[in-house]
């Protein structure tokens, strides 16, 4: 029998532990709010998490692999895409459909990747590796530098990182805005000294909040959520290391056509 005076008092403690932990949108407290009495088929761990990360990163490879080499798949990509953000918005608000949602997810953000990165690879031979490199490599070494405890994710990182986040988000949704009327923010697509910057600090942020999503991700491991949102965790993970690996491809794109 659950004793409900205890779920309560659990749930406001979880709640306020993780409050500000990510500035992922997928891994904000709210998801784990309601489901802490559903812990029924035993608890969230780190390596239940870590397994259901990299099942969906294979998923995701292999995906973006095969729609690379198949050009048939190449005009799914906005459906796709399309059917992604679908899935993604799902998954935020049903978390406990994570087990079924997230695999689809990965599926289908790997043909959008895998018919982009093949876009770009054609105008930049080489820029793919390097992206790929470089976006695991920073996974790496973040994850070294968190877990040694050289990087804290303190009440004001997280505070920045999300601030930073946000403002991001919005400049973006203000950019695809003015494009349907042929406009745009230069510095967002320009190859320009100040472009490049941004799109540096764009990746740096990107970054950051691959720390947000460990502390995350280990906070709820620590309070007990659900063995469901191991899922979760890992959806969230996935959406941080996707938004990077593109924040870096196209930091490599602006740098090669300078040259």
């Amino acid at each position: 029998m659950v004793n409900h005076g205890f779920e309560s008092k659990r749930t406001r403690t979880m709640n306020r532990h993780l409050s500000m932990r990510s500035g992922n949108p997928a891994l904000k407290a709210s998801a784990f709010r309601k489901h802490l009495s559903a812990v029924t088929e035993g608890a969230m761990t780190l390596e239940g998490t870590v397994n259901k990360t990299g099942i969906a990163l294979l998923l995701t490879i292999l995906s973006a692999g095969y729609a690379w080499g198949n050009p048939a798949m190449h005009g799914l990509v906005f459906p796709a895409a399309i059917i992604g953000l679908g899935l993604a918005v799902y998954t935020v608000f049903r978390p406990q459909k994570s087990a079924l949602t997230v695999p689809i997810y990965a599926v289908v953000e790997g043909i959008v990747l895998g018919v982009i990165s093949m876009m770009f690879e054609a105008m930049y031979p080489g820029i793919v590796v390097q992206a790929i490199f470089l976006t695991f490599g920073t996974l790496g070494a973040l994850l070294l530098a968190y877990k040694s405890g050289l990087i804290k994710a303190t009440e004001n990182f997280k505070l920045g990182v999300a601030a930073a986040t946000g403002g991001i988000m919005i400049m973006y949704m203000i950019n695809m805005v003015m494009g349907f009327f042929g406009s745009g923010i230069g510095v967002i697509t320009s190859n320009s000294p100040m472009g490049i910057a941004f799109s540096g600090f764009v990746v740096v942020i990107a970054a950051l909040n691959l720390v947000m999503d460990f502390d995350f991700i280990e906070e709820a491991v620590e309070q007990g959520a659900p063995k469901y949102m191991e899922w979760y965790g890992a959806f969230g993970l996935l959406v941080t290391l996707i938004w990077l690996y593109l924040e870096i491809l196209r930091l490599l794109a602006k740098l090669q056509s300078r040259r």
